[in-house]
């Protein structure tokens, strides 16, 4: 059974909310989370980005850069930028891009869970980054950004979402992007917790880095509380759930910068060994097991041949699969995408045009068709791992709706 717990959040006042909520951390590099954050001291990038802060040349992951989140938390608490809601509870929160809706509760979520894999990942993560999101979070002493979850649908939790979103939501605004983000503190807590409690089991969709480092932030306090009994604060994962019919994956597209020695002719060539290619007007692909490919000023249509796709395997079927390992490493040589400098991903939240843009006149591009949520939970349930950026979600959260603080547990 899955364990969700109230919190006692803390909140942006509602006429603030919209100038301080940000991108997560993830989406943005330092020197794009400065310009974002340019003349705007009120953005929670101040937060989850705090080397923005200091001067440009700082180590990112230097003690200074975590002093300064923590720094920057207490200000924005002091300011009354952050405000404790008291009462912890359960809250909802929507987003709506394109006039498609996606109802999240939110609540903590037990680091033990995340454990014992009752709370299931789909990806590997990076030392670097789990290292410094943990460091964050034992600074800081907060959860500032919650993990995206999602779980198969539940008939009661619809219910309840629904009954408590009929009422006005407490917050409401619509971001620079154009996603409109509402929320609203649920009436019964306890009638969530208890229905969530059906559930076998929830899926990290987004923040996988973010889970990681809260399980090892907890169970490095822990480690240190001789009293520890579990129901601590920094036991606690602070999460958005969402069902997952609601949620929308956009694909992950591939631009390697060099053709590995071959012209164009000869890519082609070699492509033709592994399926069917012709010419295309089309920059994405219509179907599972096919990908579009611009090279040479061009585009194509490569439909993996289906005798090299073996429907039994949950990963090895999956169309980035495929495209890594009957043409990225053995054509092109990228043997690693996750420490190759010579591959970029682009998500598919961009335009191809910017595919076409990075690929130029060197290089060559892959248009994906999205991965399901199915293909998704299918890999998580069978407890194995998919390629690298298999996933983009859309929209994405905003950081500093909601925060969670574990000081003093």
């Amino acid at each position: 059974m899955i364990r969700i717990h109230p919190l006692s959040a803390e909140r942006p006042p509602a006429n603030m909310a919209m100038h301080i909520a940000s991108v997560p951390y993830d989406v943005v590099s330092s020197s794009e989370a400065r310009a974002l954050a340019e003349g705007k001291p009120d953005s929670f990038l101040h937060v989850v980005r705090p080397e923005i802060d200091l001067p440009e040349d700082v180590d990112p992951y230097s003690d200074a850069v975590y002093d300064q989140a923590k720094a920057n938390l207490e200000a924005f608490r002091s300011n009354g930028l952050l405000q404790s809601d008291g009462t912890p509870a359960i809250y909802l929160y929507r987003l709506t891009r394109n006039g498609q809706s996606q109802t999240g509760v939110v609540c903590c979520c037990d680091a033990e869970q995340y454990r014992s894999g009752l709370i299931k990942r789909h990806e590997f993560t990076r030392p670097d980054k789990e290292n410094d999101r943990t460091r964050h979070l034992l600074v800081s002493e907060t959860h500032a950004e919650p993990v995206f979850l999602t779980f198969r649908d539940h008939q009661t939790i619809a219910q309840l979402i629904e009954q408590d979103t009929q009422a006005d939501p407490d917050t409401a605004f619509v971001a620079d992007d154009g996603v409109q983000h509402e929320c609203w503190r649920a009436g019964d807590s306890d009638a969530y917790v208890q229905a969530f409690a059906n559930l076998p089991a929830m899926y990290i969709a987004d923040g996988h880095h973010r889970s990681a480092a809260a399980e090892r932030a907890a169970r490095s306090r822990m480690e240190e509380n001789p009293s520890h009994d579990g129901n601590e604060e920094y036991n606690k994962l602070l999460a958005v759930c969402f069902p997952m019919t609601e949620l929308v994956i956009l694909p992950y597209n591939r631009v390697v910068f060099d053709l590995n020695n071959h012209t164009p002719e000869q890519l082609l060539e070699q492509l033709r060994t592994v399926g069917t290619l012709t010419p295309t007007d089309a920059t994405n692909p219509p179907s599972r097991g096919q990908v579009c490919v611009f090279v040479g000023g061009s585009w194509y249509l490569l439909t993996f041949a289906p005798e090299k796709i073996d429907l039994s395997d949950p990963v090895g079927s999956l169309d980035c699969a495929l495209l890594q390992s009957l043409v990225l490493d053995p054509i092109l040589g990228i043997t690693d995408p996750r420490t190759d400098k010579r591959i970029g991903f682009v998500g598919g939240i961009h335009p191809t045009s910017e595919l076409e843009r990075r690929a130029g006149t060197d290089g060559v591009a892959f248009s994906m068709y999205p991965t399901s949520m199915d293909e998704l939970l299918s890999v998580a349930d069978s407890d194995l791992i998919m390629p690298p950026k298999s996933t983009w979600f859309e929209p994405k959260l905003r950081s500093g709706l909601f925060v969670h603080s574990f000081s003093g547990s």
